[in-house]
């Protein structure tokens, strides 16, 4: 969506006011009021740095140039867009990502960098690499761009950055080559640059035609999309999946056009709901709809992302991942389909600091035609976490969307075995059963009596295939976040010292090469999978005499999935307690069933290891590994 629009010529004329221009069309065109910040921010970044660039004669005269582009059916906005024909005579198209940084320091996160925003510094998206993802977006889904045809570039302007060495790091070559970027003193550059792009100008017609475009996926990106998904072992669906699957395209298939419809698939660890909405997007792009994959939770945004595209930056992926965060300034039908994976972790506010929105579960809704919501009730483990099927139902009904029910019982993860999951809700007392029988079982389960021998197991598993990870309760502090030296879970008296997840591996943590090294948590493995997980149960789940209790206080003072249980206690210590009484032990039902073919468990706790013991031998259960 457009909001300041007009060519490179009347762009220099607004130059000395263009932070009061583009505030105007902001407010006017997007209804967007912006803080002193941005205001600011766009006199450096506009007025002084932009211009600079586009008064060289090398960029037409009349040029199009657009300021704050609003993507469709997104809250970001692309910076600066550059319109003209290229050489060739084929409409050219610039993204340019401005950033005002001074100071750019490495990230141990992939395609991050580090610098201050707000009161500190932070980790932040490498601005190549934003600008890539936005040209990705239009590309991919904008059918002007291909019908056109468009050439579409990405470029990133660090304009108070004098010192190169971080963003042009070697680590970083393929994606500055895809998007180069330029810094203090390269407005020279920079001007080339764009006038390689622009030869001739358009007096902004490209842009007003992209803005018009009809939003779907391209051909292109549908046929790749098919061709990594053909073949690939990880996405095939089996028996009930298929089933599912078959019933979610039907379900879209019979909404009539401008109505509004909503699905609840819901399942249990294991069954393959991640599988069923992986097939669904692909399904759903070849019939040229506007479907994305959604979730809470970052780790199988970037776990699948991955897995799709086999780790290539081809960008393919790029764009059909997003954030439930992402819909609080969505536009009401952006979307023709959103697949809502791990939807029992949406939340009411959105943000870093929890202050956008009103209600996930509503925003998805309003955001598109069709919603299909894939849960899991007992995987709630924050506190904020209000996605149940209750929840859904009432939101579904406050917007205007039908709503229907499916169910997924057949699960294929932890060897296919019921029994053990059934054992697993036993010993953490959230069902009673009485009648478990795992002699026959192949899954591998084994209490043990160390740390140290856990993670021994594990990583002897994790030499066959690298799909094996270490896991733990959040009963430890995140030390190492300040002092990369320092380590979290330390056991005394043993050998066992070890670092916990989210460094470097970011998200992807799961599959990255060498994070069998460090202690995952429930945030970077929910919603995914493993051959072998070991599991550290810490004091805030323990049993005395077969009774198993829960204590929020011995959780991580980093921990901030219980945050806000201790002033809702001085008001409702009943109903507080038992709320964090059952997202622990959610947490525990979850760590404990990423595993495909075993689970391994230590308990800080010996009388916990104990209790736990004399229930797997009461199972009938005797350990087969080596």
């Amino acid at each position: 969506m457009l909001a300041y629009v007009a060519t490179k010529e009347q762009f220099l004329e607004d130059a000395p006011q263009i932070e009061d221009r583009v505030r105007e069309q902001v407010k006017s065109n997007l209804g967007i009021n912006v803080g002193s910040s941005e205001y600011t921010s766009w006199q450096n970044s506009l007025g002084n740095a932009m211009a600079h660039v586009l008064r060289e004669e090398s960029i037409p005269d009349d040029a199009g140039v657009a300021i704050e582009y609003r993507l469709h059916g997104r809250r970001q906005r692309i910076d600066v867009l550059v319109s003209g024909y290229n050489a060739q005579h084929v409409r050219s198209l610039a993204v340019v990502e401005l950033k005002q940084w001074g100071v750019v320091h490495a990230s141990q996160l992939a395609d991050h960098v580090r610098s201050f925003m707000g009161h500190g510094e932070h980790d932040l998206l490498h601005p190549s690499y934003q600008a890539w993802s936005y040209a990705q977006l239009l590309n991919n889904f904008y059918k002007i761009v291909t019908s056109e045809p468009f050439s579409i570039q990405p470029c990133a302007y660090v304009h108070n950055c004098t010192d190169d060495s971080v963003l042009r790091d070697p680590g970083v070559r393929d994606l500055t080559t895809l998007a180069p970027v330029f810094i203090k003193n390269e407005n020279k550059e920079l001007s080339d640059y764009l006038g390689g792009l622009i030869a001739t100008g358009d007096s902004a017609d490209g842009l007003r035609i992209l803005d018009s475009s009809e939003i779907g996926p391209s051909k292109q990106l549908v046929e790749a999309l098919t061709s990594m998904l053909d073949g690939n072992q990880e996405f095939v669906l089996i028996d009930e999946q298929k089933t599912a699957y078959e019933s979610i395209m039907e379900f879209v298939a019979t909404v009539p056009h401008g109505e509004r419809r909503s699905l609840i698939v819901q399942g249990g660890p294991g069954t393959g709901k991640s599988v069923i909405a992986i097939n669904a997007l692909v399904a759903l792009l070849e019939k040229g709809l506007n479907a994305r994959y959604v979730t809470k939770n970052a780790a199988p945004r970037s776990v699948y992302r991955a897995k799709l595209q086999k780790g290539s930056r081809k960008g393919e992926a790029s764009t059909l991942f997003m954030s439930s965060d992402s819909f609080h300034q969505v536009d009401k039908d952006s979307y023709d389909v959103l697949l809502v994976d791990e939807a029992h972790r949406l939340v009411k506010k959105s943000g870093l600091y929890g202050n956008l929105g009103e209600n996930q579960i509503a925003e998805i809704i309003q955001a598109s035609r069709i919603s299909v919501f894939f849960v899991d009730e007992s995987q709630r483990v924050t506190w904020r976490d209000i996605g149940t099927l209750d929840e859904i139902a009432s939101q579904a009904q406050a917007e205007g969307s039908p709503l229907e029910m499916q169910e997924l019982s057949a699960q294929f993860r932890c060897a296919g075995s019921d029994e053990y999951l059934k054992w697993v809700d036993s010993v953490l007392r959230l069902n009673h059963h009485t009648d478990i029988d795992m002699t026959a079982t192949d899954y591998e389960i084994k209490i043990v009596d160390s740390p140290s021998e856990l993670r021994d197991l594990i990583i002897a598993r994790n030499a066959e295939s690298n799909t094996s990870r270490l896991l733990a309760g959040y009963c430890w502090d995140w030390v190492s976040k300040k002092d990369p030296k320092a380590k979290d879970i330390v056991f005394e008296g043993t050998d066992f010292a070890m670092q916990w997840n989210l460094t470097k591996d970011g998200s992807a943590w799961m599959i990255a090469p060498e994070s069998v090294n460090e202690v995952g948590c429930i945030h970077t493995c929910q919603g995914l999978e493993g051959d072998y997980m070991g599991v550290i149960i810490g004091d805030d789940l323990i049993s005395r005499k077969e009774v198993v209790s829960t204590h929020p206080e011995a959780r991580a003072k980093t921990d901030q999935s219980l945050k806000g249980w201790k002033t809702a206690a001085k008001k409702d210590p009943e109903q507080t307690l038992a709320r964090t009484d059952l997202l622990i032990r959610n947490t525990y039902r979850t760590l404990l069933t990423r595993g495909m073919k075993g689970t391994f468990i230590y308990c800080t706790d010996q009388e916990t290891r104990e209790y736990m013991n004399e229930h797997l031998e009461s199972s009938g259960y005797s350990f087969k590994g080596g």
